[in-house]
């Protein structure tokens, strides 16, 4: 049975269906060899399971993938994404032509072991700093063309993502700073721009924070700061206030892994951004077995 009522933050992305169609063109091309080995009339039944200790995420797209190939084909859950699943759990059954379930079997596996991995792997992070104060994010590190999927999958884990893209944020970085001619530049022409848009500045030492701050940046992003530079930094932004009399909200990144996280959490940062959540993905391992009807 399920452990998990789906959360409202899990809601689904709205290009579930075209990147299912994508995924599915890429592996069928003009036709399945393969499926020639059953009767076109044929049924089966499959079980999928969960072969190692792991977040489940990705259920949408799985179930997307045989109902576009054939309407008749039928998902049963046991189990929710978010929900904690250990070894050799039957995650699901589905029902349909043989045909169809040989044909979808790797392309729906694929999604199911990406986006539960970085399910998994967020929710290590995320109990690893459990009492703090701390939220784990994602980053732009992702894989081209599955953003979308692979930032509901950190949701699925418990993190919460960073901006989705170029346009709905903005994070000034090194090499923006050095084509403005300063941080103070730099924000005053993005605020000028884009003054309805979380503005964030990239800053790597003290000096450069101090920057931030005289220019009211909303968030900083400290970058690779050893943990006790960190502490100081924190309380900078908590001592600034901005002008509707809230304080900058501080994020550390760089380096920074299940081993040396919680130290960074102690700091009372407010959030700490992973890219290799995204980007480092071990995928979980699941199977498929067929039984014919």
């Amino acid at each position: 049975m399920s452990t998990a009522e789906p959360d409202n933050a899990l809601t689904l992305p709205d290009d579930i269906t075209e990147t299912v169609a994508t995924a599915l063109a890429e592996d069928i091309g003009d036709g399945d060899r393969n499926a020639v080995v059953v009767d076109e009339d044929s049924a089966a039944t499959a079980r999928v399971v969960a072969r190692e200790a792991c977040v489940l995420a990705g259920a949408a797209w799985f179930e997307a993938v045989f109902t576009q190939l054939d309407d008749r084909c039928r998902v049963t859950w046991h189990y929710h994404d978010g929900d904690s699943l250990k070894p050799d759990t039957i995650i699901c059954e589905v029902r349909g032509p043989a045909r169809s379930l040989l044909t979808g079997e790797r392309t729906a596996l694929n999604f199911l072991q990406l986006l539960s991995g970085v399910a998994s792997d967020t929710r290590r992070f995320v109990d690893r700093v459990k009492g703090t104060r701390v939220r784990i994010l994602d980053t732009r590190k992702t894989l081209p063309g599955l953003r979308s999927a692979q930032k509901y999958a950190v949701r699925c884990g418990g993190g919460i993502n960073h901006r989705f893209g170029l346009f709905d944020g903005i994070l000034i970085k090194e090499n923006h700073i050095a084509a403005a001619g300063s941080i103070a530049n730099a924000v005053s022409r993005a605020r000028e721009a884009h003054p309805e848009l979380m503005l964030q500045v990239e800053v790597e030492n003290l000096n450069e924070l101090d920057e931030a701050l005289a220019a009211d940046a909303d968030s900083v992003l400290l970058d690779n700061f050893p943990s006790h530079i960190l502490s100081r930094a924190v309380n900078k932004c908590r001592r600034h206030l901005l002008p509707n009399r809230r304080s900058v909200i501080s994020e550390a990144s760089g380096d920074i892994s299940l081993r040396n996280i919680r130290d960074y959490a102690d700091t009372e940062v407010d959030r700490i951004s992973i890219g290799g959540l995204t980007k480092n993905v071990t995928a979980t391992d699941f199977s498929m077995r067929l039984q014919m009807d």
